[in-house]
Parts: structure tokens; sequence; C-alpha cells
């Protein structure tokens, strides 16, 4: 199950990644880099941004560092929902119901990193 959980972790960051921003094929994302980075480089940041993502589910399915990467995952998920809720809420495709969503992916990810059982299964094969 733990194995499950974290390529469904790694797949999230891969499809907004690589699919909704290096690919453009949901515009909605660019639309909401343009808004808050500006128009004119809005392309290059939404791309830039896509291949940071990929480089998170590699990190995330290579399981180095894991609680670092945790770490990582959920500050950016905070941060970037939180500057969306406050201006763009109305690019998002929930509204500000993405706070829920975004929080609900979070609680997935410390749970799955932080929580005892993960513990001490770690502390096991070490």
């Amino acid at each position: 199950m733990r194995t499950i959980v974290n390529i469904a972790i790694g797949l999230v960051w891969l499809v907004n990644g690589l699919y909704c921003k290096v690919l453009n094929q949901v515009p909605r994302h660019q639309a909401i880099v343009a808004e808050i980075l500006g128009k004119e480089y809005a392309s290059l940041f939404t791309r830039t941004i896509g291949m940071l993502e990929i480089g998170m589910f590699v990190w995330v399915i290579s399981r180095i560092k894991s609680r670092w990467c945790a770490i990582v995952q959920i500050v950016t998920v905070a941060v970037m929902n939180i500057i969306e809720f406050l201006m763009v809420p109305h690019l998002l495709l929930f509204g500000r119901f993405n706070a829920l969503i975004a929080l609900l992916f979070i609680i997935v990810i410390y749970l799955h990193e932080f929580t005892q059982e993960s513990s001490l299964r770690r502390r096991s094969i070490l």
C-alpha cells in the first residue's frame, strides 16, 4: 500500500507538470501564471514550473531524502495554493474550494511520510 500511495503522490506532480504545464494541455495554468507573474513571460514560467514539478515526481518516486521531499512538497503546495486563493480564485478549477483539495493532498503527504507506522518501518529497514 505504501508504494501505491507514493506512486499516486508522484503522479499528481507528473500530470500537473508534464501534461498541464509543459505540454500546455490545461491553458488555465498559464492564465494563472500570467495573472500572478505577468503575461510577458507566462509561457516560460509555466513551462519552468512544469519542469520543476516533473523533478518533484522523480524525487518522490526515488524515495531519496523522503522526509525532506515531503517537507518541500507540503510547503510548495501550501504556498502555491495560498497565493492562488488570494490572487486568482476565479481561475481555479474549483474556485476557493481548491484550498480544501490542497489541504487534503498535504495531509496525505504528511501521513504517508511522518506517521508512526512510516517511522517504525524506516527504523526496521535501517
